[in-house]
């Protein structure tokens, strides 16, 4: 019997795990804590967030993870699946951090914050079961996901798990459907594509702002940004937000790779010294608003708003970006 209010509700729940965790910590404590902190904070908690995740429980190498709906747990697994190789591309190959993800889709019982049931102790087996790197769902979260996203999957069978009493039909995921002969060879391949894809219309927007930075820096005669609406104090040095870039593509699947490229320039941006460049938590609580620019502007305390908009079909893609003066909205 039940305890008088529990709770029940149907929820996605995604579970991951570090891979050798011990063998790494016992190689570079410190160091393997760093970056998964680094991990933690500019990639995984940013795109949960993003995907309207709860995180329930952290561990040193593992997570649970609580989402309303399965196609955006799916959508957020993908994304940092594809993130970190190029995130860890730097590292050793024994000593890079790669993560086992699993997801179910089912019932689960609240306590005191905390999320229990059959429903995730699967997701937790379906963890144990990818490969390092990879995605096992059950059948459930496969037939809510199918036809929703561009992964292609690998059906594994009914696989009988520790204290679950009946089998569970396993899928792995297929980061890329060009990668349907070969398990995960996309993976890395498809940051590859990503980059090839993005980065001249990245230049195109990173050009812009730096252009305007420029002037501003060497031509005291040219009017600056417009800063009666920005939120005192006014930076001293040129500041700018990146809104998340709209997908137009018509496909919700998409969301991740426009996401994608507003980090990207995001984190690009930041390289360049004499410019403050907001952080993607607080750009991203604009995502699918309709918002005035001088609003953002006295918000954030910014000169400058770059936003825009994706449209992709097939292999082509069309990226419209603009910059603009965020004390009046002019576009610059």
């Amino acid at each position: 019997m039940e305890a008088p209010g529990t709770q029940r509700r149907l929820a996605a729940i995604l579970v991951s795990d570090m891979v050798g965790y011990s063998r790494l910590i016992a190689k570079d404590e410190e160091g393997t804590l760093a970056r998964q902190h680094l991990h933690r904070k500019e990639l995984i908690d940013p795109t949960i967030a993003a995907y309207h995740g709860r995180i329930v429980k952290s561990t040193g190498d593992g997570l649970l993870v609580e989402f309303p709906s399965v196609v955006d747990a799916f959508r957020c697994a993908v994304t940092i699946q594809l993130a970190m190789p190029e995130r860890e591309a730097q590292q050793p190959e024994a000593q890079r951090i790669i993560y086992r993800v699993g997801i179910n889709s089912g019932d689960i019982v609240l306590e005191d914050g905390d999320i229990y049931g059959d429903g995730v102790n699967i997701a937790a087996r379906l963890e144990g079961l990818a490969e390092p790197g990879g995605i096992c769902v059950s059948r459930s979260v496969f037939d809510q996901v199918k036809g929703k996203a561009t992964s292609e999957f690998a059906d594994l069978g009914a696989r009988q798990v520790k204290n679950i009493a009946e089998p569970i039909q396993v899928y792995r995921v297929r980061m890329r459907p060009e990668a349907a002969a070969t398990e995960y060879a996309g993976a890395g391949r498809s940051h590859t594509t990503w980059r090839r894809t993005v980065i001249p219309a990245a230049l195109v927007a990173i050009f812009a702002v730096a252009s305007v930075v420029y002037m501003t820096r060497q031509a005291p005669e040219l009017e600056p940004a417009s800063v009666e609406n920005v939120s005192d104090p006014v930076p001293e040095k040129p500041s700018i937000a990146v809104l998340p870039f709209a997908n137009m593509s018509g496909d919700p699947t998409q969301d991740y790779f426009s996401d994608g490229f507003s980090e990207d320039i995001i984190t690009d941006l930041s390289r360049v010294s004499n410019l403050r460049v907001i952080n993607r938590n607080s750009s991203f609580t604009y995502k699918g608003k309709a918002v005035k620019l001088e609003k953002v502007g006295k918000a954030l305390g910014v000169q400058y708003v770059l936003q825009g908009s994706i449209r992709k079909s097939g292999t082509r893609v069309r990226i419209t970006t603009h910059l603009a003066d965020a004390g009046d909205g002019t576009q610059l």
